[in-house]
């Protein structure tokens, strides 16, 4: 966060939250600044602080992937909670003006949104900032507990440095700098056999709406060895033993209701780590054609089923790949779209195909030499498909990333796809279909055909999960073109009404887009979106919990005023 002071006297944010005047809106920030310290707060006045940043160096401001105006989802000030405490005083002095809050954990939600809130002029909440501490590390029980800070090359760091990384790794997605709290309340996935982010969870802390504290699942149960009556704060008392290794403990099971929502702010959780599990390989298979996509997938499913493909292994577009080793400039002079002989002809110079399958092998030798026999015969099937692993490629590959990231150690490489065009930055496009051959080809034609009427590349990839699939289509576009920008815009909007239509729904999605699919989530007149909104209101009545978030608002905002 910036170093600068926390506005210069007399000057106004850009956005205020709405319904708060200046003067309130004064007296609320040097509330808060009497809580966290005034190295804690920073009131945007000025457009000198709105800057895109970069991964490495985020911003906290508003979304540096902006579609629509830079400065749209835009907070009024930034503040960093110390600790717990801190978190609750603010949520306190936030219900009486319904202030707006908008909790991030590092702000590196690229694609989604990044640290932009959905309500311009939300106090944007900088929970990573401060606090950033791994809690514990239990190798017997094979988890962590960590604070939002905690990024997955900290805990990386953490493992090395504690000469753990022989006994347990942590899951990673394709970048390492993200918050291991914040990607799992967003439902992320890695690529180890520990994929599903959410499902390897147990236990968190949560602030609700009222400034209550709360710890779910066996946390909820007091640990007997230092009983509360010592004195100790809710926030500094241990965790029940139990806690971090099953998430479900007695009653409802409420864990759910704090990912992707607007409930409460989690301010530690509990994380499982993946035991080392004794021997490790990467693969690469390259498909020759285009077509190959459907073959390709009926024969992932029953190896994934059967947990003979033991991770979560992708199936990428041969753009995804080119565009990680270099920019569209690097393999052609043509501005428009690529056609499939130009596309053919990128796959020739990388040697790849034009689908490219990545996956890995876990286990003792003798175990991966049978997995290996079953996958590789599956996959002879194909007419033309190759085989490699991680010595068989050049150094400047992709395999030799995925052999990293699929081993559990972070990288920053994958983020280079963005550069594809000019002054590049990313939407993402994420339905999720059956593991079926028909539907990845037609989700395939649908988000290509509208990607080329968009005037933009298809660049995508096939995440396969246990029973689904997340295709990830990455919409890369000029920033600094408005042109672009609007097509950008007008291409997810649309591809969102196209996959409804098919059954194909969005797992996770940019601010800009929450209201229009949630409301595809319409079975019975949107009875989900009811019982949604009828929590909120009871849980936050007075609305200041993020609102918007998910296309949830609260009873105090006039839906049809803050839909997009």
């Amino acid at each position: 966060m910036s170093s600068l002071p926390s506005r210069p006297a007399g000057s106004a944010p850009l956005a205020l939250p709405p319904g708060v005047d200046l003067e309130t809106f004064n007296k609320f920030i040097q509330d808060v600044t009497d809580v966290v310290g005034a190295e804690n707060v920073e009131v945007i006045v000025s457009m000198n602080q709105i800057d895109d940043k970069s991964y490495e160096d985020p911003t906290h401001t508003h979304d540096p992937h902006h579609i629509v105006d830079q400065d749209y989802f835009m907070a009024s000030a930034v503040v960093a909670p110390r600790n717990v405490a801190d978190v609750q005083a603010i949520v306190g002095l936030a219900n009486p003006l319904s202030m707006p809050l908008w909790p991030i954990s590092i702000g590196r939600n690229s694609g989604y949104g990044g640290a932009g809130p959905r309500v311009r002029g939300s106090l944007v909440l900088n929970m990573g900032k401060n606090m950033n501490k791994i809690l514990e590390v239990n190798v017997e029980g094979a988890y962590c507990l960590v604070e939002p800070g905690v990024t997955f090359q900290d805990m990386h760091n953490y493992l090395v440095e504690n000469n753990l990384r022989d006994k347990l790794w942590i899951d990673v997605p394709d970048l390492g700098g993200g918050s291991i709290l914040g990607n799992t309340l967003e439902r992320g996935v890695g690529y180890t056999p520990y994929g599903d982010h959410f499902m390897m969870h147990s236990g968190m802390e949560v602030v609700l709406p009222n400034g209550e504290l709360i710890r779910t699942g066996m946390g909820a149960l007091p640990d007997p060895r230092k009983p509360a009556t010592m004195g100790l704060k809710p926030e500094d008392q241990p965790w029940n033993s139990s806690a971090q290794l099953f998430p479900y403990g007695f009653g409802p099971y409420v864990d759910g209701l704090f990912t992707q929502s607007n409930l409460g702010i989690v301010t530690k959780m509990g994380m499982w780590l993946f035991p080392n599990p004794g021997g490790y390989q990467s693969y690469l298979i390259t498909l020759p054609k285009d077509d190959d996509l459907k073959q390709a997938v009926d024969i992932i499913r029953p190896l994934r089923l059967a947990m003979v493909l033991q991770n979560v292994p992708t199936i990428r577009h041969i753009l995804m790949d080119a565009a990680v080793m270099g920019t569209k400039t690097d393999y052609t002079d043509t501005k428009g779209v690529l056609g499939d002989e130009e596309l053919d002809a990128i796959a020739k110079k990388l040697n790849l195909g034009r689908w490219n399958f990545y996956g890995a092998l876990y286990g003792p030798e003798p175990v991966r030499n049978a997995l290996w026999a079953a996958i590789k015969g599956s996959f002879s099937a194909i007419p033309g498909a190759k085989f490699y692993f991680k010595d068989d490629v050049p150094e400047n590959s992709v395999l030799r990333i995925r052999d990293l990231t699929m081993q559990g150690i972070p990288t920053f490489e994958e983020l280079r796809w963005v550069s594809w065009l000019p002054n590049g930055a990313h939407l993402f496009f994420s339905p999720i279909a059956p593991v079926q051959g028909e539907d990845a080809v037609a989700q395939y034609e649908v988000t290509r055909r509208r990607c080329e009427e968009a005037q933009l590349d298809f660049i995508g990839t096939f995440t396969i999960g246990m029973r689904e699939m997340h295709h990830i289509v990455c919409i890369v576009f000029n920033k600094r073109d408005e042109d672009q920008k609007r097509r950008a815009h007008w291409l997810i909007r649309t591809l969102i009404d196209d996959c409804a239509r098919r059954g194909w729904g969005e797992y996770r999605t940019h601010l800009a887009v929450m209201d229009q699919i949630m409301g595809t989530y319409n079975w019975n007149n949107g009875s989900f979106l009811r019982f949604n909104e009828v929590i909120k209101n009871a849980v936050d009545p007075n609305g200041i919990m993020a609102p918007g978030k998910s296309g949830v608002w609260p009873k105090n905002y006039k839906k049809e005023e803050w839909t997009l």
